[in-house]
């Protein structure tokens, strides 16, 4: 009889550690990746809230880059390209007729204004970490049924290390979106040159 007791005891032990959830640390403050949990990077995700805990890919995946691959890879020079040839068209632009999800835009950096263009929806940045598990982790955007190109390997491992990197705008770090974020310079025309 001991021995059955002692073997449930056991079963019941192994059983209650295994179910024990780890506390989610996803969107708490952080300064550095080690201040997170292995499972967690320490990003700056949303413009002006310092720095976060997050979830930028999924156990058992490879990654698909390394922050320490070269320089990290800005918004304007390396992921604006890639976004505007297999994003933006038709569906995370201005034109979101080919798209299920509206609520954000990758044609902008972050809204200009405080979030007046674009009708205040998220940019790049606010959404950066989602992007990086979308076309980098899970790389089920864009959809294989879609006309756009599909991002190269090498490209969606930009979108991994600019991320990884704290999703910079243009040049350096410190550069600021006071423009809106887009490449432009935030010009309604889409760079176009006016005229004279």
């Amino acid at each position: 009889m001991k021995k059955l007791l002692a073997s449930a005891a056991g079963v019941v032990a192994f059983t209650v550690a295994c179910t024990i959830d780890v506390a989610d640390f996803t969107g708490k403050t952080c300064e550095t990746a080690s201040d997170c949990p292995d499972t967690h990077t320490c990003v700056a995700v949303r413009q002006g809230q310092g720095r976060t805990c997050e979830v930028l890919g999924l156990p058992g995946i490879p990654d698909a880059g390394d922050v320490d691959a070269g320089p990290v890879p800005t918004y304007c020079d390396d992921v604006q390209p890639i976004l505007a040839a297999s994003c933006v068209s038709k569906c995370h632009g201005a034109d979101t007729s080919d798209s299920a999800q509206t609520s954000f835009r990758l044609d902008y950096y972050a809204p200009a204004d405080g979030g007046a263009d674009g009708g205040g929806l998220p940019g790049a940045f606010a959404k950066a970490s989602r992007i990086r598990v979308r076309t980098s982790v899970l790389q089920d955007m864009p959809p294989e049924v879609s006309v756009v190109p599909q991002p190269t390997a090498a490209q969606r491992a930009i979108i991994a290390r600019w991320v990884e990197g704290g999703a910079p705008f243009c040049g350096d770090a410190g550069s600021d979106a006071s423009d809106g974020g887009t490449a432009d310079g935030g010009r309604g025309d889409g760079g176009a040159d006016a005229g004279p």
